[in-house]
């Protein structure tokens, strides 16, 4: 890569014009203040603050995501990436269940601060990590983040709450404490497809029923229920960890790769 910390949006207007890495974050960040909602990573944030602190929730069953705002990264990234998070969240662990390569192509949907894109930019030295998320404040904070720490294949890129908008297919899809926030998982997720090269890999990380962080218990989804509507939408699930004490990991393919 060329630039440190490139920011990545498709359909940006006058696409030929090159922008400085910081400029060019602060500006996909005013195009998507419209945005109502964020996936930012809510693994270290209390259960309390997910039930009072705005924000709506579809009806079971529904499909449509617990809604809530992530708007001062500089505020969130003490709850995202405070030390004592790696005692359950275990990062190292799940990075080495995944087994990336050096070359490996990734992608951290709901990417937040940068918990594991950070560590992921570190194991894919000669590969690429897009950092994605619906906030344009986190957006920002992930390019100020790679230039800062000089990881030249972290590349934010500012989502929108229907795609992903991934520049390239990637060899895996890490969601992590995201899937809850996103609506109409089945049609999102079938349309990811096509962000997946062939044997890639789509890695669900979730809160249990009984975690004591995540949404409010009546908004948190089984593993059951995932894997029912990534089979919907074109999925299966080969591999599964349990080490986690409040999250369930699930690791599923496009069912024709």
């Amino acid at each position: 890569m060329n630039q440190v910390n490139q920011v990545s949006q498709v359909n940006i207007d006058r696409p030929n014009i090159k922008l400085s890495p910081i400029i060019g974050a602060l500006v996909l960040a005013w195009t998507g203040a419209v945005s109502e909602v964020a996936w930012a990573q809510t693994a270290a944030e209390p259960l309390a603050q997910h039930q009072h602190m705005g924000g709506h929730a579809g009806h079971a069953g529904s499909g449509e995501g617990f809604h809530r705002r992530f708007d001062d990264a500089e505020k969130w990234a003490k709850e995202f990436d405070n030390p004592e998070r790696d005692a359950w969240q275990k990062p190292e662990e799940v990075l080495d269940a995944l087994h990336l390569q050096p070359t490996s192509l990734v992608a951290d949907i709901g990417a937040g601060t940068g918990y594991f894109s950070v560590r992921i930019a570190k194991r894919v030295p000669e590969g690429k990590i897009f950092a994605a998320d619906v906030e344009p404040d986190m957006v920002r904070y992930l390019g100020a983040r790679a230039e800062r720490e000089q990881l030249a294949n972290l590349t934010p890129v500012l989502a929108r709450t229907d795609t992903a908008n991934l520049p390239e297919p990637v060899d895996l899809i890490l969601v992590v404490d995201t899937y809850h926030h996103i609506d109409d998982r089945t049609r999102y997720f079938a349309a990811l497809q096509s962000s997946l090269r062939p044997g890639g890999r789509l890695v669900i990380i979730d809160f249990k029923a009984d975690s004591p962080n995540g949404p409010p218990a009546k908004h948190r989804i089984s593993p059951e229920r995932v894997g029912e509507e990534l089979a919907a939408a074109g999925y299966m699930l080969i591999e599964k960890f349990e080490f986690l004490p409040r999250q369930y990991g699930l690791i599923f393919r496009k069912r024709d790769s």
